[in-house]
């Protein structure tokens, strides 16, 4: 009996010493789970700046006091508290040498020299062309010898620095109308163009006497043919965001200036292909002497600009041919030619099942149908252009052109917008889009929708901590690489700022046209390829799992060499990715001048996910020993 009594103090005394343990450390968890916790939920004061020492612009001082804010900053911790032991490679940093300075305004798919390798048939030599393999550049775009820090937004719509882009060709060609001046040492722009002399203020004034302008109805617009974009320019004060784009033609960096001004623009031309955004994506598409043949080719590019125009959207023409009555001397054609010209838009229009609202003055306005009942009936007589059979009328990146009717989504009520309707701005940029309502994005439903819009506020928080600049105005140009359902682009609106929304072609979800549906402007890119851009045209870069999408496509190198060439210097890159491929990105970018680190995630140092945030430093061209003795 004193055995069992004594087996049963040792059974008891061992369970009382194997609960002490287990409460022990479920103790010590519990309180490392809360340090965690607060962690995560405080962002050390050493985050509130990107520390960058960067060269000072000698010229920036004068031009814009935002310039000054990338130098300033001290040079703090940055480094990701992560929990992951990275394995630290012997791999060298490889640094970029500048190119050579007559490169300085390269753009890779746009290449003058090599689009003369190409058919002149409907403008195929100024389309894409990308440099083979053997002609791909491995070094920095270099900027021009003096040049400056933009002018900050609002006062860049009206000036540049002329440093920045030394070109007077369109000051003096384009003289009489008012696009561009030279004074002292910037351009001035004074909203002028070939048919709103008065300026484009006053010109879109006289649109909204015709059609609704301001009530939110319209918000997305192209502009075909930009020239400076001086009307997308003046659109924006009306809450209407405009695709401007122009080609790289004999109007010297016309969307290079468009861009300088804080004005969203790309480099384009109406050709063979299809433009490079979805179906119905836009509210009001313009052309004003945009020196476009719409009446050639059966129509073909009208055919193009009912694809990409919202049912019931507006297409607005002025100049040639309209009222030629008046203007045919001074165009130096004869009447037959531009009534013929005229009777030949009307005539396509029509067969487009356009309404012709309005021509008064300069000016004539068709509309688009809500829907395409009536039309179908109609093409049961009259089958030219047919209906298209194609069942992607999104899909645009090196498409062909088409000689058909971009059907719209069916439905059964006469007075009923096809692939529904949108809400007015501002209520649309979070409304849930009808694409999404309609179920054709994969795995995407409004409550997902919802939810992504949750997290972008949280992580617009924190990109305020870790980038400052980001709420001040500093950043008037910006490029999210990949988009998704433009997000972050909607968390930015309360800011003096736009968002080139892109999607790449390679992504899993084609998502484009829920960002147009949003009121959002965007467009498609493989970034295996330069980007239709200028250099130095944005002023960050934002981009969430991109290199993880394109690590197994092509060299992650000359992505960065493109970002780097689409930057602007003091420009700033936030990318998100997992922490092994940040590493990779951050070797590359350590030989490109820039300054870099890599953050914590907004959830805290646990999540595998990182953020690096860099700064492109201030540094420019300089000229040849032989540029200096010609000037010698």
């Amino acid at each position: 009996m004193a055995k069992e009594n004594s087996g049963h103090h040792h059974q008891t005394e061992a369970r009382r010493k194997k609960l002490t343990l287990i409460l022990g450390v479920s103790g010590l968890c519990i309180l490392f789970y809360v340090l965690g916790a607060w962690q995560a939920n405080t962002v050390p004061s050493s985050y509130s700046k990107v520390g960058c020492e960067t060269q000072s612009n000698p010229s920036s001082s004068s031009s814009s006091s935002s310039s000054s804010s990338s130098s300033e900053s001290a040079e703090l911790d940055f480094k990701s508290h992560n929990q992951i032991e990275l394995k630290e490679t012997n791999q060298t940093i490889k640094y970029f040498e500048p190119c050579d300075l007559s490169l300085s305004e390269y753009t890779p798919c746009e290449d003058r020299q090599r689009g003369r390798r190409f058919d002149r048939n409907m403008m195929k030599y100024r389309e894409r062309h990308c440099p083979s393999k053997d002609e791909l550049l491995y070094c920095l775009i270099p900027p021009p010898p003096n040049y400056k820090i933009p002018f900050k937004w609002p006062q860049s719509r009206d000036y540049a620095w002329y440093d920045n882009i030394p070109h007077k060709e369109l000051s003096v060609e384009k003289a009489v109308q008012n696009w561009i001046q030279v004074e002292g040492d910037r351009f001035r722009f004074p909203g002028g163009g070939t048919m709103f002399p008065r300026g484009a203020d006053a010109y879109i004034d006289d649109i909204a006497r015709l059609i609704p302008l301001t009530d939110g109805g319209i918000r997305t617009a192209i502009d075909t043919g930009c020239g400076v974009a001086s009307f997308g320019a003046y659109l924006l004060k009306r809450d209407i965001m405009a695709v401007s784009f122009a080609p790289r033609d004999t109007h010297e960096a016309q969307v290079q200036f468009a861009l300088e001004r804080g004005v969203p623009a790309i480099i384009g031309i109406m050709g063979s292909r299809r433009l490079p955004y979805p179906a119905r994506a836009f509210d009001l598409a313009h052309c004003s002497r945009c020196l476009i043949p719409w009446f050639k080719n059966d129509g073909l590019y009208l055919m193009e600009v009912d694809r990409v125009l919202r049912q019931g959207g507006y297409w607005i023409l002025s100049g040639p041919p309209i009222n030629w009555k008046q203007y045919w001397r001074g165009w130096e054609r004869t009447e037959e030619d531009l009534k013929k010209e005229q009777d030949s838009i009307e005539d396509v229009a029509k067969s487009l099942c356009w309404k012709k609202v309005t021509e008064k003055g300069d000016l004539s306005i068709w509309q688009k149908p809500l829907n395409h009942i009536e039309c179908k009936k109609l093409k049961q007589n009259n089958k030219s252009p047919p209906i298209c059979s194609s069942d992607n009328a999104d899909f645009a990146w090196y498409k062909d052109l088409e000689t058909c009717i971009t059907p719209l989504p069916e439905t059964n009520n006469p007075d009923e917008s096809a692939g529904g309707a949108l809400e007015d701005w501002p209520d649309r940029a979070f409304a849930v889009p009808p694409r999404i309502i309609r179920g054709t994005i994969p795995d995407m439903n409004a409550e997902k929708f919802r939810e992504d819009n949750e997290v972008w506020k949280e992580r617009i928080t924190h990109y305020k901590k870790i980038v400052p600049e980001l709420s001040h105005g500093r950043f008037r140009n910006i490029m999210d690489m990949n988009a998704f359902l433009g997000g972050f682009a909607a968390s930015m609106l309360k800011y003096p700022s736009w968002v080139m929304n892109v999607v790449p072609v390679d992504a899993e979800k084609q998502t484009l046209g829920v960002i147009y549906e949003r009121g959002l402007i965007g467009t498609y890119q493989d970034w295996c390829e330069g980007f239709s851009t200028y250099p130095r045209t944005y002023d960050m870069i934002h981009a969430g799992g991109l290199f993880s999408l394109y690590e197994h496509r092509c060299d992650l190198t000359l992505i960065l060499l493109e970002m780097d060439r689409i930057l602007r210097p003091e420009g700033t890159v936030v990318l998100r990715d997992n922490v092994e491929t940040l590493n990779k990105v951050e070797k590359i970018v350590k030989g490109m001048k820039w300054k870099s680190q890599i953050v914590d995630h907004e959830k805290g140092p646990f999540n595998p996910e990182k953020i690096l945030v860099a700064v492109k430093t201030y540094w420019t061209g300089q000229p040849s020993d032989k540029n200096n003795n010609n000037n010698n």
